[in-house]
């Protein structure tokens, strides 16, 4: 049986993007100095102007409008002629303390929001993500990381990339298409950039075992693409849930991540839920899985879990289940503890994925072995 399957990312300097990153560089700023501090930030980026709203509990000081222009420059928007940059635009906040009715049901050990909250892990991609989204990211990333080193220096922060991809029985099999969107200056041809994007990026990123003769290629098919950013579309947090995390394959819980501190179940909680659906994939106990868990806010324990193994598990559902409550923290508060999510660590999630990044804690594999020794 052949199906698509679809996964979308955007270039950081994609106003919805941009937005995210404020948010969590803003989160990372509290955390530094008060790692608990109690923070809901919410930006809108629009034509010369940045607003953060939200909630923020803490003692520490930070400088708000220092810290989101800091982040607009590193991005990128630091010409006017962008029609958006970091020293022009201006800085709007309006944030309050955490109500106190939500504070309370924290203090308690309760989960800080209603939530419903997935992880996904598959043997596909070597950071066991879905191979369409770890494709997509790659090229977006790429194409930034080319634009600041001067690599391809006619580019600007704007783009996105979406990639389809051909499934025969629930495996990859080859891709169908790549669409890669990048804004540029506008004294470089359309054909040189087509060309030049397309071998320089695109080619060398595709897995080599599924790249077939009929592979679509387009770049800018709309053609020009000049005029971007938050001057040409406001950009709001929040806005970029699925290519934040699995693309068109795993399912979304429909929580946003950006900047929120992990006593917000559906942040925590959505990294325990990857956390252990890719140590069940990791320890061979079947070849994709699906974690989803239900919290209430107020409550200190789940109100719902449940793994879907499509069919692929080694071992009987029922004693999975059974092993997985035994050996990982599922309240609240423990998967805080046992990730250290207090720390300033999230402004390298608001970026090409919040999930497949190694280094992140969530994406260790050190429950395997217990796994087996349980299981096996």
């Amino acid at each position: 049986m052949h199906n698509l399957r679809m996964a979308e990312s955007v270039c950081e300097g994609h106003p919805d993007k941009l937005a995210d990153l404020i948010a969590d560089k803003l989160l990372d700023a509290c955390l530094e100095k008060d790692p608990f501090a109690r923070v809901s930030f919410e930006v809108m980026v629009t034509t010369g102007l940045v607003t953060v709203g939200g909630e923020l509990s803490t003692e520490a000081f930070i400088d708000v409008p220092r810290i989101v222009r800091s982040a607009i420059k590193e991005v990128g928007y630091t010409e006017p002629e962008l029609g958006f940059d970091a020293d022009t635009c201006g800085v709007i906040q309006t944030l309050d303390e955490q109500s106190p009715e939500i504070a309370l049901g924290i203090s308690s050990e309760g989960a800080g929001d209603t939530a419903i909250v997935v992880g996904y892990a598959v043997k596909e991609a070597p950071n066991l993500m879905p191979w369409p989204i770890t494709v997509a990211h790659s090229i977006t990333k790429t194409v930034s990381e080319y634009r600041k080193i001067g690599k391809l220096p006619f580019l600007r922060p704007d783009g996105k990339c979406l990639v389809v991809m051909d499934y025969e029985d629930g495996k990859p099999k080859k891709v169908s298409a790549v669409y890669l969107y990048v804004q540029h200056d506008p004294d470089i041809s359309l054909q040189q950039l087509r060309n030049l994007l397309t071998e320089e990026v695109i080619i060398k990123l595709l897995p080599e075992h599924l790249l077939s003769p009929g592979t679509k290629i387009e770049v800018n098919p709309s053609g020009r693409f000049v005029f971007g950013g938050p001057a040409a579309d406001t950009g709001i947090t929040g806005r970029k849930i699925v290519s934040d995390a699995y693309g068109d394959i795993g399912f979304s819980g429909g929580s946003a991540f950006s900047g929120k501190d992990p006593t917000k179940t559906d942040r925590a909680g959505s990294y325990m839920a990857r956390y252990i659906a890719k140590n069940i994939v990791a320890a061979e106990l079947a070849e994709k899985c699906l974690v989803q868990i239900g919290y209430a806010f107020g409550l200190s324990e789940p109100v719902a879990f449940d793994i879907e193994t499509f069919g692929t598990e080694k071992v009987d559902k029922d004693k999975l289940v059974e092993v997985i409550k035994k050996l990982f923290p599922l309240k609240p508060l423990e998967i805080i503890q046992y990730l250290d999510l207090r720390k300033p660590i999230y402004s390298q999630t608001a970026v090409y994925g919040q999930f497949g990044k190694e280094k992140l804690p969530w994406e260790k594999t050190d429950m395997v072995d217990k796994l087996k020794g349980e299981l096996l």
